[in-house]
């Protein structure tokens, strides 16, 4: 995780009003506190972790947590293209509440089209397709948080 991430990070969590985020991820441990009244940020800790300790967790049995089969396409799904997130949000299928899905199972899509709406920091970004296709799948609800990178829809190219 290089700084402008970490930054980004830092005026993520300020903006969304929650009192204090931890992330731990390899070899880096991240803790940011804010306070609610002005919600400006109050002490980030970055902590690099030894490899020791590194090593001893991976190889510490850990719990096994169930895994939603939405959240990684399945080994039979090869052919198909994965559209990811590309940033942090909450995940749309619709415009507003009142209008109609962007798209649906088997909806065929073009370069450009819409797919759907992630909402990060009170801004709605609309996703467009980078490929042409045929929608399979949908891998995510309607109004669920997502994460950068995170499968949303599967796409036939053919």
């Amino acid at each position: 995780m290089d700084l402008k991430e970490i930054q980004n990070l830092i005026k993520f969590v300020a903006n969304s009003g929650v009192a204090e985020v931890k992330l731990e991820m390899d070899d880096v441990k991240i803790t940011i506190r804010t306070t609610l009244e002005g919600n400006t940020t109050e002490t980030t800790y970055v902590q690099q972790l030894p490899a020791q300790n590194t090593l001893q967790q991976a190889l510490a049995p850990q719990p096994v947590a169930p895994v939603a089969p939405a959240a990684t396409p399945p080994a039979e799904d090869s052919k198909y293209i994965v559209v990811k997130s590309p940033i942090i949000g909450t995940f749309y299928r619709k415009p507003s509440p009142d209008k109609a899905m962007f798209v649906e199972v088997g909806t065929t899509i073009g370069k450009g089209d819409v797919l759907c709406v992630i909402e990060a920091m009170k801004l709605f970004n609309e996703i467009e397709s980078e490929i042409s296709g045929k929608i399979v799948k949908v891998l995510v609800d309607d109004m669920s948080p997502v994460e950068f990178d995170q499968p949303l829809f599967l796409v036939d190219p053919s």
